[in-house]
């Protein structure tokens, strides 16, 4: 009973509020069913790695420096990039890039919607953010965890858990933050606008191709890039070969759901009441939201220029789906467009702009990494 006592007089007010917070997220990925495959693992890593004494994560237990379990994990798969690397195997074999290669054009949605990625870089550290700290806080809006995680931990930053959480975070409440931003910066008429899709049959050989040119000319003209596209065209070409089902399937399944909950698990190190409960951690939240906010208004506003243009007008709802949250974006915009009339199918064209920003996402990761690296 006195060793009982003696645990709860070791958790200190921080640690308490780290234990709320983990519970907060395992209620918003139970109940609210809000990114459940990481918010739970990362909200009951929370809870361990915040308990006093128990060897989770690195303590002074009894006078000896005890190395815990989730740092141990960490170092064996984050310091090095490879639970995000592998997890890009596993989100490679399920993208089917057939609705982007029917419709080329749909690339330049991805590379708009990462304007909020530079746009926050500059902020954050107009802020006082280290750039290398601005730089991780700046790849949140891409709304892409692995990203988000490979470049803060490339930067070695001093934030990755509230920048893990952040990303991971907002890409769960597309449905929530994109629908009112798009509806603020367009007209009913330009929601109302109808893109007929025509049935593209894409060849096989353009579909292995696909993802091994787009990992060439990503190494030559992105280098730091490559690790990043590389394993997701990887784990595209595994799909599309035809000779690997079996790997497929795995790669989507077995390994995508192994490491993602290793993944929830072993950022919840970084979320240790003593580097996470502070100012910082807020504007973080804060400059993710602008990020966020920004790389949906880039991608619905190059749309709407491009109508300036061209004669098939684009529905500037699909520039939104150029962040890398798929397929929910893509979902969000399909519902949006259904609501405003219930004959405006926009569903294949939103995919095609999300997987561009799918691709586009880590490349502007790379991008940011070698910018900040010189």
């Amino acid at each position: 009973m006195a060793e009982l006592f003696g645990n709860i007089l070791n958790l200190t007010w921080q640690q308490v509020v780290m234990i709320l917070i983990g519970g907060v997220l395992i209620w918003l990925a139970i109940k609210k069913d809000m990114e459940p495959a990481l918010l739970l693992p990362i909200g009951f890593g929370a809870i361990l790695c915040n308990l006093p004494l128990t060897g989770a994560v690195t303590q002074i237990i009894g006078g000896t420096k005890e190395i815990g379990v989730v740092d141990t994990l960490f170092n064996a798969g984050i310091v090095n990039e490879l639970f995000p690397l592998l997890l890009f195997i596993g989100i490679g074999a399920m993208i089917d890039f057939g609705p982007l290669l029917a419709n080329p054009k749909l690339f330049l949605f991805g590379a708009a919607a990462q304007f909020g990625i530079f746009f926050t870089l500059s902020l954050a550290a107009l802020l006082g953010f280290d750039i290398k700290d601005a730089a991780s806080i700046a790849i949140i809006g891409a709304a892409d965890g692995p990203t988000s995680i490979f470049v803060a931990n490339f930067f070695h930053s001093n934030y990755i858990g509230a920048i893990v959480v952040a990303a991971y975070s907002y890409m769960a409440l597309v449905p929530i933050v994109q629908p009112p931003v798009i509806k603020l910066i367009t007209t009913k008429k330009e929601r109302l606008i109808k893109m007929p899709y025509t049935q593209k049959e894409i060849s096989k050989t353009t579909r292995i191709l696909f993802p091994i040119i787009i990992t060439v000319v990503a190494g030559l003209v992105v280098p730091r890039s490559v690790a990043l596209v590389g394993f997701l065209m990887f784990g595209n070409l595994i799909r599309e070969c035809g000779v690997l089902n079996s790997l497929s399937e795995s790669a989507q399944k077995e390994l995508a759901n192994i490491i993602t909950i290793l993944l929830g698990l072993t950022i919840s190190t970084k979320m240790q009441a003593s580097s996470f409960l502070n100012l910082s951690t807020l504007l973080i939240m804060g400059l993710g939201l602008v990020a966020f906010v920004f790389d949906t208004i880039g991608g619905v506003m190059f749309a709407k220029f491009m109508n300036l243009f061209t004669k098939n007008k684009v529905n500037p709802m699909i520039g939104a789906t150029g962040i890398s949250a798929f397929p929910m974006s893509a979902r969000v915009i399909h519902k949006m467009g259904l609501k405003e009339d219930p004959q405006n199918f926009l569903l294949m064209h939103a995919i095609g702009a999300n997987v561009s920003g799918q691709i586009a996402s880590v490349i502007a990761g790379g991008l940011v990494i070698t910018l900040i690296s010189r």
